[in-house]
């Protein structure tokens, strides 16, 4: 799949806001310790993914009710669904120099057997983007791994079964998934009224 660069001003993926609060002393401190045993660019994203994968689990598996969307409060709650670890993993990156996009896929959903949007994110190394998803691992399936050229998402996509990958590098979150996540009540309340698509 092609991947499609929403904003020519690649400084536009390194911009902060209030969801990508990444001059927050939280994400700061977190960016500097990853930084300190990292001993280039390419182990620094590898360690933020990894660091976003698994030590901030998704709020489905561990049965969190909590919904966080601001990347500091996804790192300080140590909780998330996809949507928000990706603003997680993008304040991580973001604070160390390294250009990252939001991307999105339509999967299906096997709880209400329709689809659901799923956030992830794409870096820029080596001179192009490659797609990362830091939605966490779980036994039955998903062992989504950083990569650059061939991806190891949680889920690759069924076209088949009309699912969709976006190919859309976008410089901000998905303003209709970020809606939801601010005004969800909590994450029963969240997947009522989560999107199914962009």
């Amino acid at each position: 799949m092609q991947l499609i660069q929403e904003n020519p001003d690649l400084s536009a993926y390194l911009a902060a806001d209030d969801v990508v609060d990444h001059r927050h002393p939280l994400v700061r401190e977190t960016a500097a310790g990853l930084a300190k045993s990292s001993a280039d660019t390419y182990e620094y994203a590898r360690a933020a993914f990894e660091f976003v994968r698994d030590t901030v689990p998704h709020s489905q598996d561990t049965g969190r009710m909590e919904v966080t969307w601001r990347a500091s409060d996804v790192l300080r709650e140590r909780t998330g669904i996809c949507t928000a670890k990706s603003h997680a993993l993008a304040a991580l990156l973001r604070a160390e120099d390294i250009p990252t996009a939001f991307c999105y896929q339509r999967l299906r959903d096997d709880n209400t057997s329709g689809f659901s949007l799923h956030g992830l994110v794409a870096v820029r190394l080596d001179g192009a983007w490659h797609r990362q998803d830091p939605r966490g691992n779980i036994p039955a399936g998903v062992d989504a791994q950083f990569r650059l050229g061939e991806e190891r998402l949680a889920w690759p996509v069924d076209p088949e079964s009309n699912e969709v990958d976006y190919p859309v590098l976008y410089a901000e979150p998905s303003p209709v998934a970020l809606r939801v996540l601010q005004e969800a009540r909590d994450r029963l309340h969240l997947w009522q009224i989560y999107p199914s698509e962009l």
